[in-house]
C-alpha cells in the first residue's frame, strides 16, 4: 500500500513498526504538510472578511503557495520511501570478496546520493513554507493566528528532521564536491529557516498574549 493511501492511524502504526519505511524522512514530510495546511486554514478564515479586504489578494496568493507546498510535501512522503528501500538493501550486500566490497561501496554511494535528494527537498519546501507562514502571521485573521504559530513549529521540525536525514546519508558518500555543496545548502536552509520560524512564533505569541 502506498504511504498516502494509508489513513493517519495506519501511517503512524507503520512508522512505529520495524518496516524500513516510512521513517524519519517520511515523517518530516508528513509533518511539514500538516503545518502547511494550518497556514492555509488561517487564510480561509481571512478571505471574505471586510476587516481584511485590503490584503485579501495577497492572502489568496499565500494560500495558493501553501497548497502547492503541501502537495509537494505529501508527494515527498512517497518519494522518501522509494529512495530509502534500495539503500536499506544496499547495506545488506555481501562483503566476502574484494569485488563484493567494491560493489557494495559503489552501490552505497549511489543510493546514498539518491537518498539525500529527498530530505534535501523536504528542507527546501519546509523553508518555503516557513516564509509563507511569516507573511500569513503578519496579515492573517487574528481569530486563528495561533495556528500560524502551530504550523511554523511543524515546518521548523520538518526542516531540522530533513537535515538529520541528509547528514546520516552523507557519511557514506565519498564525492567531496557533492558533500560540500549539500552541507552548504543544508546549513543555510537551517540557519535562515529557523531564524524566520522563531521570529514568526515570537510574533504570534505577542499577538495572542
Amino acid at each position: 500500500m502506498a504511504m498516502m493511501d494509508k489513513n493517519c492511524r495506519e501511517f503512524v502504526e507503520a512508522l512505529a513498526s520495524k518496516a524500513p519505511v516510512p521513517g524519519g524522512g517520511g515523517a518530516a514530510a508528513y509533518g511539514g504538510a500538516v503545518g502547511m495546511a494550518l497556514s492555509t486554514m488561517v487564510g480561509n478564515y481571512t478571505v471574505g472578511k471586510k476587516k481584511y479586504a485590503d490584503v485579501e489578494d495577497e492572502v489568496k496568493e499565500l494560500m495558493a503557495q501553501g497548497e502547492k507546498i503541501q502537495a509537494e510535501l505529501l508527494a515527498l512522503v512517497e518519494k522518501d520511501a522509494e529512495v530509502f528501500e534500495p539503500l536499506s538493501k544496499a547495506y545488506g550486500l555481501p562483503t566476502e570478496t574484494d569485488e563484493q566490497k567494491k560493489i557494495k561501496a559503489e552501490t552505497l554511494e549511489k543510493e546514498s546520493i539518491n537518498a539525500c535528494s529527498v530530505p534535501m527537498e523536504i528542507m527546501r519546501k519546509a523553508y518555503e513554507g516557513i516564509k509563507v507562514h511569516k507573511r500569513m502571521g503578519e496579515i492573517g485573521s487574528l481569530l486563528v493566528i495561533s495556528d500560524v504559530g502551530c504550523g511554523v513549529v511543524f515546518l521548523k521540525s520538518a526542516l531540522i528532521a530533513g537535515k538529520l536525514n541528509v547528514v546520516i546519508n552523507l557519511k557514506t558518500i565519498k564525492d567531496e564536491e557533492f558533500v560540500s555543496k549539500a552541507r552548504e545548502e543544508m546549513e543555510r536552509l537551517v540557519a535562515e529557516g529557523c531564524k524566520i520560524a522563531d521570529e514568526t512564533l515570537e510574533a504570534v505569541i505577542e499577538k495572542i498574549s
